[in-house]
């Protein structure tokens, strides 16, 4: 889609004209609106993580389709998805379905929780995770127990993650919320526009600062399609607090458009880790300029439908549930 600029772009600075059109090119990551794509900005302090507020009315969602059998269903054309934004139908203005790579916030519970077999099996799983992942992803590891830690911070290499694991003692408390709030935090600062956040843990919260209501409404404001795998045994499948950590992890995933698995075997464990790899390498991006949009900051509830080619059945199509009509800060 051809960018639009302001009238007065031709009395830009040569340095300015290269930042909007670093823009045009990236837009595709924004995920915050306002109504004149303008961007604005003050001078940053040194460091990689400056923010800048970048005004926008795109809207981009990250789409996973299936099938009846839960099998990936990818080559479908721009034509095929219907968006609705609070009820009203938009005009898709970008569409992808290249096998992008992702910036991922590996959420790893190293809490008393997860000792036993529990961290071993998982951390076996997350291997296969990261081998069956784009070549090209980058990892942010964070660590929690009683305090949530960043154990590494953006790199590609798979196997210094898994590295990093190794030797983890679980201890203490579980820090669940916090670790969720850094890892979005650290996630939004990504490179690639797709970001995603994986949650390993029995879903337990019993040392963080930040509730449950500051996590969910974070993960809404932001475009992280966030997944979780709920390590748990016998004992906590039929606790009140298994059952109270599971439905948080439930809640939060469905929230992003991602999905929450509990599996019940090793084998299980491995093929689940698998499946969302391949999950976030066949996914749709989709961006449209709301119709009469407001910065107004009120929540828009967004829906997808999708219709599938002759001869196919019927097709489920999984995203996030809407968006906050703000500007965002962003970071380069």
């Amino acid at each position: 889609m051809a960018a639009k600029y302001p009238s007065n772009f031709s009395r830009f600075s040569f340095k300015n004209r290269l930042f909007l059109l670093f823009l045009s090119l990236a837009f595709g990551s924004f995920s915050a609106f306002s109504q004149t794509p303008q961007p604005t900005s003050t001078p940053p302090p040194n460091g990689d993580d400056r923010p800048i507020t970048v005004k926008t009315d795109l809207v981009t969602l990250t789409l996973t389709v299936t099938d009846l059998y839960g099998r990936y269903v990818s080559g479908l054309s721009k034509n095929a998805f219907t968006i609705l934004d609070n009820n009203q139908e938009q005009e898709i203005t970008y569409f992808s379905d290249s096998d992008a790579p992702v910036s991922v916030g590996i959420l790893f519970d190293v809490s008393d929780s997860m000792s036993g077999e529990k961290i071993g099996k998982a951390r076996k799983a997350l291997e296969k995770f990261i081998n069956t992942s784009h070549p090209s992803d980058e990892y942010f590891l964070i660590g929690f127990n009683n305090r949530a830690q960043l154990l590494l911070d953006r790199t590609r290499d798979g196997e210094s993650v898994l590295q990093k694991l190794t030797l983890v003692d679980p201890k203490n408390n579980t820090a669940l919320y916090d670790a969720v709030y850094l890892g979005t935090e650290k996630v939004t600062r990504g490179t690639h526009q797709k970001k995603a956040i994986l949650i390993i843990s029995d879903g337990q919260d019993n040392s963080s600062r930040y509730n449950f209501g500051e996590v969910r409404r974070l993960l809404k404001e932001s475009d992280v399609v966030t997944y979780a795998v709920g390590i748990m045994d016998g004992r906590d499948s039929g606790s009140m607090t298994g059952m109270q950590g599971q439905a948080f992890l439930d809640e939060l995933t469905s929230v992003t458009g991602g999905k929450s698995f509990y599996p019940s075997s090793p084998v299980e464990m491995d093929e689940i880790f698998e499946r969302i790899a391949l999950e976030l390498r066949h996914q749709y991006s989709i961006g449209y300029t709301p119709k009469d949009f407001e910065p107004d900051g009120k929540w828009h509830k967004t829906k997808v439908k999708v219709k599938p080619p002759r001869g196919l059945p019927r097709l489920t199509v999984r995203g996030r549930e809407g968006y906050y009509a703000t500007p965002t800060t962003l970071y380069r």
